[in-house]
């Protein structure tokens, strides 16, 4: 019997009934204290001047239990209803923050089976689907390491066989295709791992961050400015540099100079990377951000990387719960725009 009303319906309907029982109560309780309605009104002969007999009706005065009455049922089922609402939306909203915990981390606490039994089974495979996700993850990573090290071992060896081929024309093309090989590999694993790491967010310094990655390429001989203000923001401090790095070189490849931008606000930072370069044609922008797409035709990794650097980029905001998109810089060339939400006040 205890089962049958551990449920969301049981407990709506437990909760309404009570309600109700309540109102009535409340209203037997009013009507023994105040005493019964009053009778309805009577027919009376009233004497006139002249002598003769007219009907009056008595009014008696008006009652207000009826009004009472409705005004204890009306709380009543409203407050049942408000609490029969709450209990029945609980479940949800803790199921919907556990997914949200999980796209951010998917070693989040799992969620505690209790509740109805509705509650008790959405909480029971979705911790199931959690550990499923967890031995895929873990597998992947085993297997990446796997073909890390099985693919870098013939490569390694290819690139000291080289070194007997008295052709060095032919030499020199077998080098850059191999190097151009571990490249790819290289830009793969690290892509993947991206996407199976599950950093914790952390209050950072973006605009500091901003100026050392504008040092550091200056140091190389890049130009690379940086202009704007920001407050701390609280993000995955690895993602956003690897998604700044990104951009960056990306704008330096195709335009040979970057301008970083900050604009802060209350409700979002907005980071923008600007360059002057040739830009990307309007039907192309969303496609670049697919892995492996590439704009030009060469595989020359130098002239146009593997096809993961935007992809990575895109999908390290998204885990940050922001937005990037490309815009056409005024005057030419492309502005990779990033929306980062700040759920804190400035």
């Amino acid at each position: 019997m205890r089962n049958a009303f551990n449920t969301l319906f049981g407990r709506l309907f437990g909760v309404l009934l009570v309600g109700i029982v309540l109102a009535h109560v409340l209203a037997i309780l009013w009507f023994q204290h105040y005493g019964p309605p009053p009778p309805p009104p009577v027919t009376t002969l009233v004497e006139q001047a002249d002598g003769t007999l007219e009907p009056q009706i008595q009014s008696r005065p008006r009652l207000r239990g009826a009004v009472v009455l409705l005004s204890f049922q009306c709380i009543s089922l409203i407050i049942a209803a408000w609490f029969g609402a709450k209990l029945l939306s609980r479940p949800i909203q803790r199921l919907s923050a556990a997914a949200e915990r999980l796209s951010l981390d998917l070693d989040s606490p799992p969620l505690d089976e209790s509740g109805p039994r509705e509650a008790r089974q959405a909480a029971s495979t979705f911790n199931l689907m959690q550990r499923r996700i967890r031995e895929q993850v873990s597998q992947r990573a085993r297997m990446l390491g796997a073909v890390s090290h099985d693919l870098r071992t013939p490569l390694s060896r290819l690139k000291l066989r080289l070194e007997q081929i008295d052709d060095m024309r032919l030499q020199g093309q077998m080098r850059h295709d191999l190097d151009d090989m571990i490249g790819m590999l290289d830009a793969t694993l690290s892509y993947l791992h991206e996407q199976r790491t599950g950093e914790s967010r952390q209050w950072l310094d973006v605009q500091a961050l901003v100026q050392s990655l504008s040092e550091n390429a200056q140091d190389q001989g890049a130009d690379v400015q940086c202009l704007g203000q920001s407050a701390p923001l609280q993000v995955q401090p690895m993602a956003l540099r690897s998604c700044l790095n990104n951009l960056i070189d990306n704008a330096l490849r195709y335009a040979g100079t970057a301008r970083i931008e900050l604009q802060d606000s209350p409700q979002a930072l907005v980071i923008r990377v600007i360059d002057h370069g040739p830009g990307i044609a309007a039907e192309q922008r969303e496609a670049v951000f697919e892995a492996f797409f590439r704009l030009e035709g060469s595989r020359n990794r130098n002239s146009g990387g593997v096809g993961l650097g935007m992809t990575i980029a895109k999908e390290a905001v998204e885990r940050l719960g922001g937005r990037l998109s490309l815009e056409e810089t005024p005057g030419g060339g492309l502005t990779a725009k990033m929306w980062l939400p700040r759920n804190e006040p400035l």
